[in-house]
């Protein structure tokens, strides 16, 4: 019959350690069961001991992975006011745990917010150009990818995974028509219900249709359907590969010696491609029918007069100048959607932080591509 030893309550002491240096010794179990005893007192050792520059473990007779957590810690807070600490006293296989703590969680300390200062503004800022660079160079780096293992597909056409982009057209696409047709049914009548409000008081009620049917089918139609499907389906393809990434399936994929980007990047924004003209389309048919409605009910322009003056005052060029941004912006998405799920690391915080991240910079670099094209249009006259 064994008998459980009982626990040693750990234990810390500051020892001098030469004229400038103090060495913090600890001792006793630090195991999850004890270290609740001795936290309190390392969070208010605090960040003055300007002359700690050692922690001594070797007097620990058990020490767990928390206990090790522990001191990790309280090692990165201390650093933090600007003297390196060291370990003393490490064995090799606690050097072992010690190592792969500081290669997952390297030390560092929050500090409380301080208040806003212009030199505080600059670095934020500065970081977040950074960021964006870094965030720049991995959507290039996807890109140039997904041209090669194109180019690859290209030149054996089997190599395509077709099931794979007909599923993920299925999803984007087809699921994706009903609140597409929807929201850009409401949006085309509130467009024609105000445009009509104020054009009524000038006896030009006419031109709402002019309004209504150019909006829609050069810039409302396909910027509202690329916002739809990034919160949709991007939100989706991150969340999907973020998922992969966490249950090391893309590691897998690397050890079997496939090629993530042929596997899981193409067929996404290949089907999103394909899809995001159709939805534009189909937006575009839909607000159109809204704003026939609301015409017809609201201004008395009957069906037949509101198809003459739409006639009139669209061609197909207009109907081109939208459809033609569609697949650019479906690019954008599927890029930015992947480049975020494959930054997943293996926490559900970050899951959900690059999903929201995926969605916010879609939403930007869409409006951003679709200024781009209105500036090209203007400028070539179209």
């Amino acid at each position: 019959m064994a008998f459980l030893e009982e626990s040693v309550a750990p234990e810390m002491h500051l020892e001098a350690d030469g004229a400038d240096h103090q060495l913090l010794a600890l001792s006793g179990d630090w195991t999850i069961n004890t270290i609740a005893k001795i936290e309190h007192k390392l969070e208010n050792l605090g960040v003055g001991k300007d002359r700690l520059t050692c922690i001594d473990v070797s007097r620990i007779e058990h020490l767990d992975t928390s206990g090790a957590w522990l001191i990790h810690r309280t090692r990165g807070r201390l650093e933090f006011g600007g003297r390196r600490v060291g370990l003393a006293g490490v064995t090799p296989i606690r050097q072992t745990l010690f190592d792969e703590i500081d290669r997952h969680h390297p030390p560092r300390y929050t500090p409380e917010r301080n208040p806003f200062t212009i030199v505080g503004f600059l670095e934020t800022t500065g970081r977040q150009v950074v960021d964006a660079g870094k965030d720049g160079l991995a959507m290039l780096h996807i890109l140039g990818s997904l041209g090669m293992v194109l180019s690859t597909v290209l030149l054996h056409p089997k190599r395509l995974r077709s099931i794979s982009v007909a599923v993920q057209f299925d999803r984007s696409c087809i699921g994706a028509i009903p609140i597409v047709a929807l929201m850009s049914f409401l949006i085309g009548a509130i467009i024609s219900q105000q445009g009509g409000f104020y054009l009524k008081t000038f006896g030009a009620d006419i031109y709402v249709v002019d309004l209504a049917g150019i909006l829609v089918l050069r810039e409302i139609g396909v910027i509202l359907t690329a916002i739809m499907v990034a919160g949709r389906s991007g939100s989706a393809f991150t969340a999907e590969l973020g998922a992969m990434r966490m249950q090391e399936e893309v590691d897998a994929l690397h050890v079997i010696g496939l090629s993530v980007t042929e596997v899981l990047v193409l067929p996404r924004i290949l089907a999103l491609m394909i899809a995001l003209p159709l939805l534009t389309f189909i937006a575009d048919m839909a607000a159109l029918f809204g704003a026939g409605l609301v015409t017809w009910a609201y201004l008395d322009i009957p069906p037949a007069a509101f198809l003459v003056q739409l006639q009139a005052a669209i061609t197909w060029q207009t109907l081109a100048v939208g459809l033609v941004k569609a697949p650019f912006m479906a690019l954008i998405i599927g890029l930015i959607a992947c480049v975020e799920g494959l930054k997943v690391e293996g926490s559900s915080e970050s899951l959900g932080k690059h999903t929201t991240m995926s969605v916010v910079k879609a939403i930007f670099l869409v409006i951003v591509v679709d200024g781009v094209f209105a500036v090209f249009f203007a400028a070539i006259g179209v």
